[in-house]
């Protein structure tokens, strides 16, 4: 018989370094790409020599300008607190409803219609209806978004519903785990994926139609500036405002709800 020494040295050992490595990876992946996209913008620029078609370095420079003078950063954090404020109560809702959808048949039944409808509802139809029963007010902006997104993710939590395992929810039954345990070790760990899917989605679609009620009806923020620029045929402060929002949309992404999302569905194998 082999020494234990030799046993167990001979036991693989488990690869810690295999997710660093694979964030590294895949960081490197993206900046090797966004390389390549600004030189190819470069190059485009460069060709074709169009006012309406500025060259990176000449975006960048307005960025920096709008920087040093405050409006970026008053327009950039007037649109976050609509966006998270939004964000927010569409989630807490949208939860609440699709949780109620997945566990009663009967309601499913009866208010699937009306989620399909709401699905399908263009979001400018309910901007503009917002906007006329609520006046040109933040909260007729905030109510007009949080709509857009609810049945998202109603539909996202009432398939995290109905996946919910019986077995689990017996055993917890028989070993008399009480409804808080029950609800921590159970329930919550099978519906933190769906709720984590329906969170990255959801900041993705709730910062475009913020933007867009913006610069439909608002005095300030990131979707009001495009609109003025627009009107003015300024391609340059346009890119610079999509390109520094776009900037901390995936900042807070990349830091916040992808580690959220490998770290609810660690458990899983």
């Amino acid at each position: 018989m082999a020494p234990v020494s030799t046993r167990i040295s001979s036991i693989p050992k488990p690869v810690r370094a295999a997710g660093s490595n694979s964030t590294i990876e895949r960081f490197a992946w993206m900046a090797g790409s966004l390389i390549v996209l600004g030189l190819f913008w470069q190059f485009l620029a460069d060709v074709l020599q169009n006012r309406y078609l500025p060259t990176p370095v000449v975006v960048f420079d307005v960025m920096l300008r709008e920087a040093e003078n405050g409006d970026l950063w008053k327009h950039v954090s007037a649109t976050l607190v609509r966006v998270a404020i939004a964000f927010v109560i569409s989630m807490f809702i949208g939860t609440a409803i699709g949780l109620a959808l997945g566990r009663y048949k009967t309601a499913d039944k009866f208010f699937d219609a009306w989620l399909i409808l709401f699905l399908n509802l263009p979001a400018l139809v309910t901007i503009t209806l917002c906007y006329i029963w609520f006046g040109l007010t933040d909260a007729a902006a905030i109510t007009a978004v949080a709509l857009n997104k609810i049945p998202n993710v109603a539909v996202n939590m009432r398939e995290g519903a109905r996946s919910l395992s019986k077995d689990l929810s017996e055993m917890a039954e028989m070993y008399r785990f009480g409804w808080w345990k029950t609800l921590r070790h159970v329930t919550v760990p099978q519906l933190a994926p769906f709720l984590a899917a329906a969170a990255r989605s959801g900041l993705s679609l709730v910062w475009k139609i913020v933007l867009v009620v913006e610069a439909f009806g608002r005095s300030n923020g990131v979707g009001y500036r495009l609109g003025i620029a627009f009107q003015e045929f300024d391609v340059s402060t346009i890119l610079a405002y999509a390109l520094a929002f776009i900037f901390i949309v995936q900042l807070i992404e990349f830091a916040v709800l992808q580690p959220l999302q490998a770290r609810v569905n660690a458990w899983r194998r």
